[in-house]
């Protein structure tokens, strides 16, 4: 496994690969867990032993809209190398941010529509970071698949739209939801949960998949499959704030009043600083 800490050293390996080989990229920020390493291992199954597995590890600033949640974001580089490599990782990138960003850098990525709602209202600028990031990614690598997990659903949304209107020729997989055994989605922001909050949170999935039981007994109304969510949710003693909780269209994420085609619930909450989303897809 190669690791590439500067473009030029990234140039270098990937002139390294053999033609006719896939090149599928990972792009993370680091601290990997089971959800990250699901991805490796698809990315790993669709190369098909023809494939060059990238993984990027890069906490990027520019998507942080708080400067207390990018100081404390978890980092594990020596132990995240070490499971890249269990992995069958064939080259990690992991530059430092003056690599990826000019001091006097001044151009972003902006996605005007599915950006509006849920992590966009609460988060601004948010996913111009995603973008300009994961773009300069797409070029750097010039990988031919890139694999995202669905678990962050409105950004893979979102770069599916980017790669759509910018002509990206990059094909994007999205990966499901890795969770513990309680439900919990993983997150590298569970190490910030105190042991109760981390058994609280449990009740995020718990009140999802009540709402799904619901649509399967029948009710097809959005605002009361979100009701039976929220009450769950809000029955914590925890001091857990609903940030968003929406049912949306699956591919425009417009909200719905009745479900009847593809959608997908989505939720936001907050245990003081430390946030977590999440989502479900119905039917």
């Amino acid at each position: 496994m190669n690791v590439a800490k500067t473009i030029t050293s990234l140039e270098k390996s990937l002139s390294e690969i053999t033609p006719d080989y896939t090149k599928i990229l990972v792009p993370t920020m680091g601290s990997l867990h089971a959800g990250h390493l699901a991805l490796i291992d698809e990315a790993k199954r669709t190369s098909g032993g023809k494939g060059f597995v990238i993984l990027s590890l890069f906490v990027n600033p520019t998507q942080f809209n708080q400067a207390d949640d990018l100081k404390h974001y978890p980092r594990s580089l020596e132990m995240d190398l070490k499971l890249c490599k269990e992995h069958g990782v064939d080259l990690v990138f992991a530059p430092e941010s003056d690599i990826i960003y000019q001091a006097d850098h001044s151009v972003t990525v902006s996605e005007s529509e599915l950006s509006k709602r849920l992590c966009g209202a609460t988060r601004p600028g948010h996913f111009d970071g995603v973008c300009t990031i994961v773009l300069k990614l797409f070029n750097l690598t010039r990988a031919d698949i890139a694999i995202f997990g669905k678990k962050d659903y409105q950004q893979l949304a979102i770069i599916r739209r980017m790669t759509r209107d910018l002509n990206i020729p990059i094909q994007i997989r999205g990966v499901e939801t890795i969770r513990e055994t309680s439900g919990l989605a993983l997150s590298s922001r569970n190490k910030r949960l105190s042991e109760q909050q981390h058994s609280d949170a449990q009740r995020i999935r718990r009140g999802m998949l009540a709402a799904q039981t619901t649509y399967l007994q029948g009710t097809t109304s959005a605002d009361k499959l979100i009701s039976v969510t929220q009450n769950i949710i809000e029955s914590s003693e925890l001091g857990l704030k609903i940030d968003y909780l929406e049912l949306l269209d699956r591919e425009s994420l417009q909200p719905i009043k009745s479900l009847s085609s593809p959608a997908v619930m989505a939720v936001a909450v907050s245990y003081g600083a430390v946030r977590l989303i999440d989502n479900i897809e119905l039917p």
